[in-house]
């Protein structure tokens, strides 16, 4: 009795680990504007930084690039500001591209906390409209305490650091410059994603983010095609389904393929039709069996 008690629980928890290998989803970025910028490599950028100036100039740097955002499509990269909203000892960073006056739009926002035994935490967030909903990068094997930037943000003297560039007008030692395909930009962010210093999450990881009165801003010149892609493990395999917002071909695919249905349904109307021609046939045959007998 214990042996098969023991066989019963293994298979119970055989059959919960395959459940759990069928219901596991990795969601990615959802769209092509994420591609052009690579939040762990913003990530990497921010930790090595000594100030959020210095951040910012890393940041839109063509030598570093690490931006490579074209969100109005107008052909060049877009400059990205960065602004810091503080409430208490948390700090809301915000990288935002103003695409027009008075139209900005928000990409990602940098959360940093501290807590009462001067511990760090930090995580960056992707803005819903580029990156869809709950996706984070966070440390993952890094001692965020040591980092320069931390002592800079939270002296005693500190004032909120808020980007002096605007559409129109941009720092002297930047020039617009063209984006690269999305193959040759991973090729160059490629270095920052080895070091393995930041992972991506769907859990947020500051919880003081809501004391900061924080409205993300959004502007409709933002042109983007919108690719989910979901990776199911099936028992150890993997299953990739791509769903793009090329939801006109996907219709007159549809269409198509109801069109086929329709021509096939008429089709088999048409034989059921000669079906009951060929009934009245049958009768006359009865018929003439009778009139010989």
């Amino acid at each position: 009795m214990k042996n098969f008690g023991v066989i019963l629980i293994f298979l119970l928890l055989c059959c919960r680990f395959a459940t759990a290998q069928e219901d596991l989803t990795i969601v990615a970025p959802t769209s092509e504007a994420a591609e052009g910028l690579d939040l762990t490599a913003v990530s990497e950028l921010f930790k090595e930084a000594k100030t959020l100036e210095e951040f910012e100039k890393s940041l839109n740097d063509p030598d570093t690039g690490v931006n490579n955002l074209d969100l109005d499509a107008d052909g060049n990269v877009d400059f990205i500001r960065v602004v810091d909203q503080a409430a208490d000892d948390t700090h809301i960073i915000i990288l935002q591209v103003p695409l027009a006056e008075n139209e900005f739009q928000d990409v990602a926002t940098i959360e940093v906390e501290k807590s009462d035994d001067e511990q760090y935490n930090m995580q960056v967030r992707g803005s819903e409209v580029i990156y869809g909903r709950d996706y984070y990068v966070a440390p993952a094997h890094v001692h965020v305490r040591v980092w320069p930037i931390f002592s800079w943000m939270y002296r005693p003297v500190y004032r909120p650091y808020r980007s002096a560039f605007y559409f129109g007008y941009y720092p002297r030692w930047w020039r617009p410059y063209r984006p690269v395909t999305v193959g040759v930009y991973r090729t160059r962010t490629v270095h920052y994603r080895t070091r393995a210093s930041f992972s991506v999450t769907r859990t947020s990881r500051v919880r003081t983010v809501n004391r900061a009165s924080y409205k993300p801003r959004t502007s409709t010149l933002v042109k983007k095609k919108t690719t989910v892609t979901r990776t199911t493990g099936v028992k150890g395999k993997q299953k990739v389904t791509r769903t793009t917002a090329t939801r006109k071909t996907t219709a007159v695919k549809k269409g198509k393929k109801t069109k086929s249905t329709t021509k096939v349904r008429k089709t088999t109307a048409t034989k059921r039709g000669k079906g009951k021609k060929a009934a009245p046939k049958k009768a006359k045959k009865t018929r003439v069996r009778k009139r010989k007998s």
